[in-house]
């Protein structure tokens, strides 16, 4: 039986026995129940069959992602902004790196004094290794990296690959504030979140408000990212409230809840290089 069968058949049992939905999720009625009856002739996909890489990801590309955090010195962060913004168009400008800039962030709340940095290999990790030699060759990018590490405190990075049935993301005009959301799932349950995902995406498209959804490859393991767009912040509350008054949403708050382990969000402010604006 697949995992997302079997948490659904325990769920199904604490609502019959009346138990409280978690983390807040909102009541079941025998609406709800039937609708989760329904949701079990949905296709899922078998973890048993393949590696959730390949049963997750997009199949028609191979774009692999890298996303970057470097948590910077406090009196350094102005200069390593510019610094960034000097160097790395430069880096991208040149079409023999088969590497794309996605999205350049200062986080503004959540960790303080910390940038965001996310890059698109499209060939997946012969791209990533070619560009990676690459830039082993290059001056100019040596050069940067020796100033910039004078004013990090430390820095981490994931290798990624995006959900199949989340946008691909695309640069977009600002202003824009983007709120990065972070799960921690419980290992082995990748899929059971995926198969749910699937499904719950629908109700966050009205305001294009979804620019990407990713699972880690290498780096800390079973994390999701979801990346979203909004006008501000008073948008994100109002946005976020009216998936709630959709009838399904509640449902997949319900099923996901119990598989993450932590979760952290943080809204950025993207830097003026960053196509996501």
């Amino acid at each position: 039986m697949a995992a997302g069968a079997r948490g659904g058949s325990a769920a199904l049992r604490r609502l019959r026995g009346g138990g409280a939905a978690p983390g807040g999720a909102r009541g079941y009625s025998q609406e709800a129940e039937g609708s989760w009856f329904r949701s079990l002739f949905v296709h899922k996909v078998d973890p048993r069959k393949d590696a959730h890489s390949n049963l997750l990801s997009k199949r028609e590309t191979s774009n692999l992602y890298k996303i970057q955090f470097h948590n910077v010195k406090p009196e350094c962060l102005e200069t390593y902004n510019k610094l960034t913004e000097e160097v790395l168009p430069k880096l991208h400008s040149d079409p023999d790196y088969p590497c794309d800039l996605v999205g350049n962030w200062n986080t503004w709340y959540g960790e303080q004094d910390q940038a965001v940095h996310l890059w698109r290999f499209s060939g997946g990790y012969p791209a990533l290794m070619d560009c990676m030699n690459k830039l082993r060759q290059n001056k100019e990018y040596l050069d940067f990296r020796k100033e910039r590490s004078r004013m990090l405190l430390s820095r981490r990075n994931q290798l990624l690959l995006e959900f199949s049935f989340w946008n691909e993301p695309q640069p977009r005009q600002g202003p824009n504030i983007y709120e990065l959301r972070t799960y921690k799932l419980k290992p082995g349950t990748m899929i059971e979140w995926g198969n749910n995902w699937a499904r719950a995406i629908k109700y966050r498209q009205e305001n294009q408000e979804a620019v990407g959804g990713f699972f880690s490859q290498i780096g800390e393991l079973y994390v999701v990212h979801h990346l979203w767009a909004y006008k501000d912040l008073q948008s994100r509350e109002e946005t976020r409230n009216a998936a709630w008054r959709k009838r399904g949403w509640d449902e997949n708050v319900y099923y996901t809840v119990p598989l993450i382990r932590t979760m952290e969000s943080r809204i950025m402010i993207p830097l003026k290089i960053s196509p996501l604006q």
